[in-house]
Order: structure tokens, then C-alpha cells, then sequence
């Protein structure tokens, strides 16, 4: 097994890092799944050393007991704590949503557009979302052509690829993993941290439940 980040020239470090996100990502949406270590692995797509040895840690802090999710809040927050900062690129484009409904390009929203459509908290002040790291060049040659370049109401995130694990599909938008959608809410501070700890809320009152 090995990982595949968003650039293959990442220097180890990096790939560790984007292995630890990994990890976390498939515990929290998976709260209570008895997963065992080899399927993380495989969900993962990482190196069985690296996961083993990231889980003995989150253990040793009293976040998980073998693969189970102890302490989901701690979890959250150690995840915003690590997370590699995405690369991004800002344009500014009229109807951004609807070219969204009609793209054949794979992407994923998160923060305030995201939220709005989980939550309604938040105003769409700026519209982010993640996309492949191959498609770079076709999203910027299709924005460009429909709009600006430069800071704007679009923000292009590229990130490792697993960030589309558990995505989902509401009003015929697709949206990052509530978890993603947390922490990526929590890195954006100001009203995002309140959004966030509002779903935080929800999802701990999910997982206490029996």
C-alpha cells in the first residue's frame, strides 16, 4: 500500500501528513464501525507501519481504544491542529453554483457554501471547494473564461485526493464529509468556528447515541 497525495513529489513528511488526515478522516466518519487496522489500511491507501504506528498514538491519548472512536471532539480538533493547508487559487465568476450543477468535473464543496446547504448558518460570502489535482489546468482554463482572475467570490482548493472520501450530493451539489466540513469550518475561524461547533454539536449527540 502506498499513498497517493496531490503531488507526488512530496517530500515524506508531507506524505505523512496527508496519511495521518487520512486516518483521522476515515475514524470520524466511521465512529462506531469496528474497523479493523488492515481495512483502515485499505481505506486509506497507506503504508501499514505508518497506520499502526498513528494509532498507537491517538491510544496512548486517550482518543481511540484500538480502532474505536473514544473522544470524537479530540479527534476533530487534533485533525484541525495538523492539517495540511491546501493549495488555492481565487477568481471571481457569476452563477458559480449552476456551472457547478453542469460540471462533469469532479469537486467537492466545503466551508460557507457547503455549510448553507448542511446547515443554513452561514451566509455564501465565498464559494470554496476542492478539486483533483489533475484538473487543475481545466478548471482554471474554464473560470478564467468565464470570469476574473484574481481575489474573488470562488476559491479552488487542491489537496490531497481522499479529501472526497464520504462526500455527498445535497440539492444537486456536492459536498465534503461533515468532518472535512468541521475542521475546514474550525480553520476558517470567525463565524465558521460557531458553524462548526454547531455541527460538532450534532455529531457528538449521533455518536453518543447506542
Amino acid at each position: 500500500m502506498h499513498i497517493t497525495a496531490a503531488n507526488t513529489s512530496e517530500k515524506p513528511a508531507a506524505r505523512r501528513g496527508y496519511v495521518r488526515e487520512r486516518i483521522l478522516r476515515v475514524l470520524l466518519n466511521n465512529p462506531k464501525e469496528k474497523l479493523t487496522k488492515y481495512r483502515i489500511v485499505k481505506m486509506t491507501d497507506a503504508n501499514i507501519s505508518w497506520v499502526i504506528e498513528f494509532l498507537r498514538k491517538l491510544e496512548r491519548d486517550g482518543l481511540v481504544e484500538g480502532t474505536k472512536v473514544k473522544d470524537y471532539r479530540g479527534l476533530i480538533t487534533m485533525w484541525k491542529d495538523i492539517r495540511m493547508e491546501p493549495e488555492a487559487r481565487e477568481y471571481m465568476v457569476r452563477d458559480m453554483m449552476d456551472f457547478l450543477k453542469k460540471t462533469d468535473m469532479k469537486y467537492a464543496l466545503t466551508t460557507y457554501s457547503a455549510e448553507n446547504l448542511v446547515q443554513k448558518y452561514l451566509f455564501t460570502s465565498r464559494i470554496d471547494f476542492y478539486i483533483m489535482p489533475e484538473d487543475r489546468q481545466k478548471w482554471h482554463e474554464e473560470l478564467s473564461k468565464k470570469g476574473l482572475v484574481g481575489k474573488g467570490n470562488v476559491r479552488v482548493l487542491t489537496t490531497d485526493k481522499h479529501v472526497f472520501y464520504n462526500s455527498f450530493v445535497r440539492e444537486g451539489l456536492t459536498v465534503v464529509s461533515i468532518p472535512q466540513l468541521i475542521v475546514d469550518l474550525m480553520v476558517e475561524g470567525l463565524v465558521g468556528v460557531e458553524a462548526a461547533e454547531m455541527l460538532l454539536k450534532k455529531e457528538e449527540d449521533v455518536v453518543s447515541r447506542p
